[in-house]
């Protein structure tokens, strides 16, 4: 085979990327906008030693599964991956990509696999997400908002996402018209020029409440009064209008602080009956449905019955911490980022909960002061981890395992450094006892994961298969298997 080559292969798997995977004698190719059940004549575009990748030219026989997608823009958009395929066959194809990984990177047995309970969709897969970032810029004399291609920083025109809110588009709409009465330009990347770079929303789906905040190359924007009264026409339910000011050239989109134009500097929203004050540099999960599913999930894992002692590591603004509180005896939340532990703090107080403490720091120095550190260390029961996609930091890790808890909930949004850092739990007195998928981010190739783990005291999990993977080897393997990137 060689570049140029077309070929016809039939698409048998999918890649983390959402690449159909076929094989051509052998060798295989992974193919953009293409899905598991395909026959597609193929052109190779690129060959390395063990694979290549492939443009499709046409759909000699369409997947069972292939539907027509709703959004005009998904195959340029880097979005929706997978907005092509039934939605039944994306849940499958994420419970099989997490139980992959598993056995793959994390050398767990099929009998723990099949431990999994089954994948929790949703019912309606559009419309879910509760924040949107639009970047802004300017094509022959006019100003656009919408979203970058796949792969690029060529804005696509699009100011109603399938994903989003449909109110957005009025308030995009709004932020326009008062750029245009005061002439105030687009953000320009390339000569660092212009004012506007993003446009921030945020929907309070159980409050109703609405937040805008405008990301602008500067400390200031042109009659601030006109660009409330045009916003807050266009959707009454605001409650916060900011800037963020970010004069950086990176592709960082906030700034690191922001300036609140009119109403409150932050806005409400619920899960369960937990109000939390979300701002706009606060992380806050953006599928607010599949979110309180999770977190009674990881609450159901932890086992509490109120007498509990649970820490939560990665605990942001406190946000799984709150709703542990309420069953746990007391609950202690640890966070490096300072600002996150202060909304955590208001947070538990704007809804009266005071068995939750809330630590700035890294978790093994908070654990070695307020635990062993002490003259009778007391026991811990459970602990949480939810942390960003590059997973658990190895000194975080080995904190958990010196903490020795019954049980950890592991809540994860890459499979990939879920099986890694699982590997190393189990590999001391852990076993996998439970654990389920939960499709927040429906029509992309993400899925969440929340695992349970029981301490095993004194030996091994039976049905562990030791690779002896070192944290630092990950990486490898993730270079060197046949789904790894470019």
């Amino acid at each position: 085979m060689k570049k140029n080559d077309v070929v016809t292969i039939t698409i048998e798997d999918m890649s983390h990327k959402g690449e159909g995977i076929g094989k051509s004698d052998g060798f295989p190719l992974f193919v953009k906008d293409t899905v598991i059940g395909d026959v597609a004549e193929v052109k190779v575009i690129k060959l390395k030693n063990n694979y290549g990748y492939g443009r499709l030219m046409k759909l000699v026989s369409p997947s069972a599964d292939r539907i027509n997608a709703p959004c005009p823009i998904h195959k340029a958009c880097g979005g929706c991956q997978i907005q092509a395929m039934s939605y039944p066959a994306q849940l499958r194809f994420k419970e099989g990509l997490v139980k992959n990984n598993l056995m793959r990177i994390g050398g767990f047995s099929p009998e723990i696999c099949e431990k999994m309970e089954p994948i929790v969709g949703m019912d309606n897969p559009f419309r879910y997400r509760n924040k949107a970032q639009f970047p802004v810029g300017e094509k022959d004399g006019r100003i656009i908002m919408g979203f970058y291609a796949g792969r690029t920083h060529d804005i696509m025109e699009c100011e109603d996402c399938l994903l989003g809110a449909e109110e957005n588009r009025k308030l995009l709409d709004a932020v326009k018209e008062y750029m245009y009465a005061n002439n105030v330009h687009a953000y320009n990347e390339e000569t660092g020029k212009g004012l506007v770079r993003h446009v921030l929303i945020r929907k309070g789906f159980t409050t109703g409440e609405w937040m805008l905040c405008l990301v602008v190359n500067g400390s200031s924007i042109p009659n601030p009064r006109e660009l409330c009264d045009r916003v807050l026409q266009a959707e009454p339910h605001l409650v916060s209008v900011s800037i963020s000011p970010n004069t950086t050239r990176n592709n960082v989109i906030m700034g690191s602080s922001y300036e609140v134009l009119w109403g409150d500097a932050y806005m409400k929203e619920q899960l369960g009956n937990i109000t939390y004050q979300v701002s706009p540099l606060s992380f806050f999960q953006v599928n607010p449905v599949q979110t309180k599913k999770l977190y009674d999930k990881a609450v159901e894992y932890a086992g509490l019955t109120g007498k509990e002692n649970v820490w939560d590591l990665y605990c942001g603004t406190g946000s799984i911490s709150l709703f542990l509180a309420k069953y746990a005896g007391k609950v202690h939340g640890v966070e490096i980022i300072e600002p996150a532990i202060l909304d955590a703090r208001e947070n538990a107080e704007r809804n009266g909960i005071t068995n939750a403490e809330f630590f700035v720091g890294k978790a093994e120095e908070v654990f070695a002061n307020q635990v062993l550190g002490k003259e009778n260390p007391e026991k811990i029961d459970v602990v949480v981890v939810d942390p960003p996609r590059k997973g658990c930091d190895e000194k975080l890790l080995n904190t958990m395992l010196e903490m020795q808890p019954d049980r950890i909930v592991y809540v994860s949004c890459d499979s990939a450094t879920l099986a890694r850092d699982l590997k190393i739990l189990c590999e001391k007195d852990y076993q996998v006892e439970k654990w389920q998928c939960y499709d927040q981010f429906p029509h992309t190739v993400h899925v969440e994961s929340c695992v349970l783990l029981e301490r095993v005291s004194n030996r091994k999990a039976d049905s562990y298969v030791k690779l002896n993977v070192k944290m630092e080897d990950y990486y490898r393997i993730k270079d060197t298997e046949k789904k790894t990137d470019e």
